[in-house]
């Protein structure tokens, strides 16, 4: 085991709408650790100005399927039964603890479960928003999905819920700076910890 392998991985879920695209940019600019985001791998197609290996790996369907038979995932499945299947390659995060950097994935309660499994001591944390009128809200404000949509959202929102009580941090964004002064003592704390031990 090299000593990349102390290096930690930070895990962020929570419902769609609750802020966490927003967050992400915020803590790489501001995090108290060297941070750097996990790029996921998919097979959807690119969308305008997106670029391989920079927003996402973009896989074909077979090279996706090869990869997962070969173990190379630590977590991938098909999203919102879209067709498209998107992971997190093992390699991603060998490529940032290798740069001495905590690797930073921002994924979907499922593949959180997953790596908190592989990765015991992972920094989970679950975004969430003050209310879910308040997440209800937020998605219609997107102004981008139908109603049908929304309420296959709200819906998966309401059974992710039921398992923020597995990620060692719950944060509440009811206020983006507040909520990223909080992740970022988190991490401070962590941090402080894990040079104690």
């Amino acid at each position: 085991m090299s000593s990349s392998n102390s290096l930690p991985v930070v895990v962020l879920s929570g419902p769609s709408g609750a802020g966490k695209t927003t967050i992400v940019g915020e803590m790489l600019r501001n995090s108290p650790v060297p941070l750097a985001l996990s790029i996921s791998a998919t097979t959807r197609p690119p969308r305008p100005g997106e670029v391989s290996g920079d927003h996402y790996y973009f896989l074909s369907d077979e090279e996706f399927r090869r990869r997962r038979e070969a173990g190379e995932f630590l977590e991938c499945a098909e999203v919102h039964k879209s067709g498209y299947w998107y992971g997190t390659l093992k390699s991603e995060i060998d490529r940032i603890h290798a740069a001495g950097s905590w690797a930073f994935l921002e994924i979907d309660v499922e593949g959180a479960l997953r790596v908190m499994e592989l990765y015991p001591q992972a920094v989970s944390i679950f975004l969430e928003t003050p209310s879910a009128e308040e997440y209800e809200r937020r998605l219609r404000n997107r102004g981008s999905e139908s109603d049908e949509v929304i309420q296959r959202r709200l819906r998966t929102a309401e059974n992710e819920l039921k398992y923020a009580v597995s990620y060692r941090y719950r944060v509440v964004n009811d206020e983006l700076d507040r909520a990223v002064r909080e992740i970022c003592d988190i991490l401070s704390r962590e941090d402080a910890g894990s040079h104690a031990g």
